[in-house]
């Protein structure tokens, strides 16, 4: 049965495929800095604060990230799908994104600054505050996730868009950690290991709140112009079952489960990556928090070799096929030298060699990834034409809702794999570099690798099942069209 036409089109101002001007991606890009910093302190500091500065054991800690992580499941598709239909005279997803800079800012210095409580009131204290950090920055996230259907529908302009939002995204987590492990951490009398001086963390959530208020209200501000240019969704009255049968539908499209599941394992492999970085660096490389700041910093490199890599690659060998090859290349640039190392022929810690090695891997590494999760985002903007052809609906808010949750696992699913890993080697809390149990140093690589590696494998396998092509798209684009036409004649 054919689906009803539910979506009212506003006419655009300009073709829904013709280039973006400079100003439009600077302002739109802009806005991830505050999923970055967010997303980055979850996944690379979180985990190392709250269980070898504030105290909790790694497995709480894990749990109480996954507990908001199960929260944001429920969430996520509802703001999705609310948006998607909202009906304002700033359209249908600015309101959620102007509302949501203020208690992001909030709750985010909250989560740097616990109370001195027990450890029991203190997994408390963290599982309420992720939640409620996690849930404003998915008002936030998902509405501005899905602005880069609506501004283009051209399959390759839309991963140019992305390409700023994930060099945006990358170069505000990343300033904050540099600013963070390079003069924020500082050692002092009582803290010589920098990344363990609780000062500094307070100091962190601060000045990330002020970034992430200031990155919100100037990407929903730049980007207001555009709000015309927008479909605006027809009346409707919505049940909640009526709502949930829609939202199933919708999701039932093939190439956007399969691209999603992918999603998901690539996630778990990158969050439970990220969150290890930090003991790798501290524990088995012993680099010390000024070193890992020179890393931080090179990893500005990987941002902008992404940012100008994946455009051309889409337009060469198209999108899936460009992020297989990237995700194979970037995991296997990222574990080499963990496996090097225990195989005994890496230059020894504290050594210049070491360090010129480690840097340059996570630049290219870390570049190899950006470039193939932009690539991915773009895919799952793709899909949104192709499930209007299905259902007549247009649901980009409900699409990159599904992509926010996926984005969230980095820090979620990832911080628990993390935890458990560390709960599995037994690996001390309180513990100083240079004076953990070699055994337990190498099990970390031992029991991250083939985890890691797992993990790849089983989200390229399911990649595969992702059919959209630039061909298919521009024929679903010209299916649509003529579907239009036909509306304005009859």
């Amino acid at each position: 049965m054919e689906a009803p036409p539910l979506t009212s089109h506003a006419p655009p101002a300009r073709p829904a495929t013709a280039r973006l001007g400079l100003g439009t991606k600077l302002f739109y890009g802009f806005g991830s800095v505050s999923f970055g910093v967010k997303d980055n302190g979850f996944s690379y500091m979180l985990l190392l604060f709250y269980n070898q500065v504030v105290g909790l054991s790694a497995p709480l800690v894990g749990l109480a990230i996954m507990i908001a992580m199960i929260f944001d499941a429920f969430l996520d598709p509802i703001v999705g799908q609310v948006s998607d239909n909202w009906r304002s005279r700033w359209g249908r997803r600015h309101p959620f994104m102007y509302a949501a800079a203020l208690p992001v800012a909030i709750s985010y210095m909250a989560l740097w600054n616990p109370p001195h409580w027990s450890n029991n009131h203190l997994f408390f204290y963290l599982v309420g505050t992720a939640i409620v950090i996690r849930t404003f920055i998915t008002f936030y996230e998902v509405p501005s996730s899905a602005l880069s259907a609506e501004l283009t529908q051209g399959y390759d302009e839309r991963t140019v868009l992305l390409s700023y939002r994930y060099f945006f995204g990358w170069v505000g987590g990343l300033s904050l950690n540099l600013l963070a492990f390079a003069v924020l951490l500082a050692p002092d009398a009582r803290h010589p290991v920098g990344q363990l001086n609780p000062v500094g963390y307070a100091h962190y959530g601060m000045v990330a709140a002020a970034i992430m208020f200031c990155a919100i209200l100037i990407s929903a501000a730049g980007t207001h112009r555009h709000i015309p240019t927008f479909r605006v969704p027809p009346k409707r009255d919505f049940k909640l079952l009526a709502m949930a049968r829609e939202m199933v539908a919708t999701w039932s499209n093939r190439s956007f489960l399969n691209l999603t599941f992918s999603g998901l394992a690539t996630s778990m492999a990158a969050g439970l990556g990220a969150s290890m970085n930090v003991y790798f660096n501290t524990y088995f490389w012993e680099f010390t928090a000024r070193q890992i700041s020179i890393f931080t910093a090179g990893v500005f490199v990987s941002a902008f070799i992404a940012l100008f890599a994946a455009a051309p690659l889409s337009r060469r060998f198209g999108k899936r096929g460009s992020a297989m090859v990237l995700i194979v290349l970037s995991v296997g640039t990222g574990v080499t030298p963990l496996l090097l190392r225990l195989a005994g022929v890496m230059p020894p810690n504290h050594s210049t060699p070491l360090l010129v090695i480690i840097f340059f891997q996570s630049i290219t590494s870390t570049a190899l990834g950006i470039a193939a999760a932009t690539l991915v985002s773009a895919m799952i903007a793709d899909v949104v034409e192709d499930s209007e052809l299905k259902t007549g609906r247009r649901s980009e808010g409900l699409f990159f809702s599904a992509s926010s949750l996926v984005a969230k696992a980095v820090s979620g699913i990832g911080i628990f794999a993390a935890s458990m890993l560390l709960g599995l080697i037994h690996f001390p809390k309180g513990a100083t570099p240079g004076h953990v149990p070699p055994g337990v140093v190498a099990n970390l690589a031992l029991v991250y690798v083939p985890t890691i590696l797992v993990l790849y494998s089983l989200a390229l396998i399911l990649m595969t099942g992702y059919k959209i092509t630039r061909a298919s798209h521009q024929d679903t684009l010209e299916q649509l069209a003529a579907k239009a036409e036909e509306v304005v004649h009859t």
